[in-house]
């Protein structure tokens, strides 16, 4: 189904009838390439979004500027975005009044495509300068929002420097993200890759993640994900929570991450839930085919998860993680807790798997060690470092 609305909205050139066809943003509303004048999208968004046949806006080649744009739905045909030039927003953080840049809301059929850019000119915001006297950086901007969009391809687009999240995925239900590449420096903090919540059928395919920390982060309510052929590095890996912080959190169930590469990074692929806090649970969660390099943590579920020990971290985790696999994951280890599987006393991790786990670390302190704490996994296939061979030091080694 998907499939059929992707071709039919990338055959839409010269189409007419009930409108629809290209609307060249240029041509058609007057936008300049002049990085001052604010890109009249909105407008040719509204035209295009009424349109009873599939219509195309296209940004072409340039440089603009964007202050701020929510694109709303629901649309009366299948719609595509096709931006060919590079788009940036506003340098200061301050005048931003909702901590979104551009988001997509509501929208069925839709397609982000052209190959360009979206800059979020971050850099100020990485700073944290002035935080004390304004109230913008607990609420910066996300440069791409997706919400509860249905039936979606985001496709051959560039984001960089976004001062918060690069892009967030809420609400949605069958959407791609293909060739989709993050920019960002790796002291760039909270500028998650790809953040997904409360969403069904995500795909994150084929796509290069730079960014300061996790290149994936998969909150609660997300389901039936596959992550395939993802390089990430520099950032925090791939990682599912953090889970059980906050009430009503919904389980995250089915998760795939496949044929993925990590390089520098602080973790490779990582389940992580607060102690005390909230109940939950995740399961049905598959590592496999990942290849780590020079990664401080390559291997680790951490129910002790408490960044700037703002946690109850004497008491236990309330999450319950079941049905795990790590399988065919090899490589390099920059600290020697390779693997390290640390999971909740008043609810122990259930069918955890190592298959075929060979990762390496040289160093003063030693070879690659492997950690566990409540949980007996079943094991498989080559294991250096041995499973479970390890003690839990009385402080284990915090994560990022």
């Amino acid at each position: 189904m998907l499939i059929l609305v992707l071709l039919s909205i990338s055959s839409i050139e010269g189409q007419g009838g009930g409108g629809g066809g290209v609307i060249d943003v240029v041509a058609k509303f007057g936008a300049k390439a002049d990085e001052k004048t604010d890109l009249t999208i909105v407008g040719s968004w509204k035209e295009a979004c009424a349109s009873t046949s599939p219509s195309k806006i296209v940004i072409p080649k340039g440089i603009y500027f964007l202050s701020t744009a929510t694109l709303d739905g629901p649309c009366k045909a299948p719609i595509e975005l096709q931006v060919q030039g590079n788009v940036k927003a506003p340098a200061d953080p301050g005048a931003f009044k909702e901590p979104k840049w551009i988001a997509f809301n509501r929208i069925e059929n839709f397609k982000l495509s052209g190959g360009g850019v979206f800059d979020g000119q971050g850099t100020t915001a990485y700073k944290r300068e002035g935080c004390k006297g304004h109230d913008y950086c607990s609420s910066l901007p996300i440069n791409l929002r997706f919400d509860f969009l249905t039936n979606a391809m985001i496709q051959d687009i560039t984001t960089k420097d976004s001062k918060q999240f690069q892009a967030n995925v809420l609400g949605c239900k069958n959407i791609t993200f293909e060739h989709f590449i993050v920019s960002a420096p790796d002291e760039s903090p909270n500028t998650d890759g790809i953040h997904i919540g409360r969403s069904d059928g995500v795909n994150v395919l084929n796509s290069e993640i730079k960014t300061g920390d996790d290149c994936v982060s998969i909150g609660d309510g997300s389901k039936n994900l596959v992550i395939n052929g993802v390089t990430c590095g520099p950032g925090h890996g791939i990682s599912i929570g953090s889970l059980g912080l906050f009430k009503n959190e919904e389980p995250v169930d089915g998760v795939t991450v496949k044929n993925c590469t990590m390089t520098n990074t602080s973790n490779g692929v990582r389940i992580k839930t607060w102690p005390g806090a909230e109940p939950g649970t995740c399961s049905n969660i598959h590592f496999e085919d990942i290849i780590v390099t020079n990664v401080s943590s390559p291997i680790i579920i951490d129910q002790k998860y408490c960044p700037w020990n703002k946690c109850k971290i004497n008491e236990e985790s309330k999450v319950k993680l079941s049905n795990i696999s790590f399988k065919n994951i090899h490589g390099t280890s920059a600290r020697p807790e390779a693997v390290k599987i640390i999971c909740s006393a008043i609810l122990p991790c259930e069918n955890v798997e190592l298959a075929d786990i060979d990762i390496t670390h040289s160093g003063p302190t030693g070879p690659a060690i492997s950690q566990c704490s409540n949980v007996k996994p079943k094991v498989s296939g080559k294991q250096n470092p041995a499973a479970c061979s390890a003690p839990i030091p009385a402080k284990p080694t915090p994560t990022a």
